[in-house]
């Protein structure tokens, strides 16, 4: 990556950073042209290739740039502190929906970015997931009372299995537009009383 692209005027780089959202979450890796994003960020695609040497830098970055920002929210939201992991996973939807109201187009980026089956690109954003995500994931997991939990309980498979769901569920709603955040967070309660349901122990 060419370090000019740090000298740009802000909005400059923000409308490049933007645009690069905007295409890439509205199809694949390999389907989303170099050109639309260029000419959404009102700049000619040699210009766009002078900054970042290919597509996969560009798409990476801006992954890299997603990352960061939930990580933030993450952080502000305290989704990582305590022992109670239903509170942590209600704290980290909290974060996120919060996210997808104020960066929409990043937000379905992140989530298109995190299915994408480009098989070079899959495995980049997975490595990249467990150095931004995967080692606080299981630093929260290691502050569980297994005591807590129904017995010979797998903490990991149970978190993991949560994620997922959560994740999907957002996939899910994203697809369909016209996001309504208060019915997500309602929904999202359900499926907590649910866990809690199948997963606490009784008395």
């Amino acid at each position: 990556m060419n370090e000019k692209f740090f000298e740009l005027p802000p909005e400059k780089r923000q409308r490049i950073i933007d645009s690069g959202y905007r295409v890439f979450s509205s199809d694949s890796y390999k389907k989303s042209p170099v050109g639309d994003i260029a000419a959404g960020a009102g700049i000619s695609k040699s210009l766009l290739f002078f900054y970042f040497r290919n597509k996969m830098e560009l798409y990476l970055f801006l992954w890299d740039e997603c990352a960061k920002t939930t990580v933030e929210y993450l952080t502000r939201y305290k989704c990582y502190d305590g022992e109670d992991l239903f509170e942590m996973m209600d704290r980290g939807m909290k974060a996120k929906l919060h996210l997808m109201r104020e960066h929409p187009e990043m937000a379905q980026f992140a989530v298109k970015a995190f299915y994408e089956k480009d098989p070079e690109i899959s495995a980049a954003i997975q490595k990249s997931y467990q150095y931004y995500f995967g080692l606080k994931a299981l630093g929260a997991i290691k502050s569980l009372n297994p005591d807590d939990f129904v017995p010979g309980l797998d903490l990991k498979l149970m978190y993991r299995n949560m994620y997922l769901a959560a994740e999907g569920y957002l996939w899910e709603m994203l697809q369909r537009g016209d996001l309504d955040y208060e019915q997500l967070d309602k929904d999202f309660q359900k499926l907590l009383e649910f866990w809690k349901s199948v997963y606490k122990r009784k008395g």
